[in-house]
């Protein structure tokens, strides 16, 4: 299965900076986060919040840096207080989401995924992750009640090999319709 696409970008939080200072460093974290300086960017993120804790832009970064850290217990958590103090945006319930499908938890990504386009319909993101944990989660329905019952091995096949070549690495997306529209065997 492919990974999600669109893991954390802060450009996507829709808050306005609060000046050149706090633009400046969202920038300088969000470019240590590019380098691959995760630790650095837990540093400077924490340092920023000890003066501004409540600046919902900068907490989605350090989240997005304490994932990349491996931390995802640490960003976990601070995505999912930040759904409650700000409860009318999207993209933490977008990045939850993709933290729990990283654990395997594909039933509570649809739930965090369905919470980010409650709060955002139109949310592309949130519709392009949700379509991927459904497709994981039809992937693993297939495979179980293949495993569970020989004769539907057989029925079963072409939906997993559609599925294998919608989600292979570099399949283009006019493939992978295809392959998803394409008649199951009798």
């Amino acid at each position: 299965m492919t990974t999600f696409r669109h893991f954390f970008s802060a450009a996507a939080l829709t808050l306005a900076a609060t000046g050149a200072l706090a633009a400046s460093d969202y920038a300088q974290v969000q470019a240590l986060l590019d380098a691959g300086q995760s630790v650095q960017a837990i540093k400077n993120a924490e340092e920023y919040l000890a003066a501004n804790p409540q600046d919902a832009q900068m907490r989605f970064l350090l989240a997005n840096a304490l994932a990349a850290n491996g931390r995802a217990g640490d960003a976990q958590a601070l995505l999912r207080q930040m759904c409650d103090d700000y409860p009318e945006l999207a993209e933490p319930w977008n990045n939850l989401a993709v933290l729990h499908a990283a654990a395997g938890r594909l039933d509570d990504a649809a739930g965090a995924l369905q919470e980010a386009l409650r709060r955002n319909p139109d949310y592309a993101t949130a519709l392009d992750n949700l379509g991927e944990v459904r497709v994981r989660q039809a992937y693993e329905a297939w495979q179980r009640a293949a495993t569970l019952d020989a004769g539907l091995r057989v029925r079963l096949q072409p939906h997993v090999t559609a599925l294998r070549a919608m989600t292979a690495p570099g399949a283009p997306a006019a493939s992978a319709a295809e392959a998803a529209s394409a008649p199951a065997a009798p």
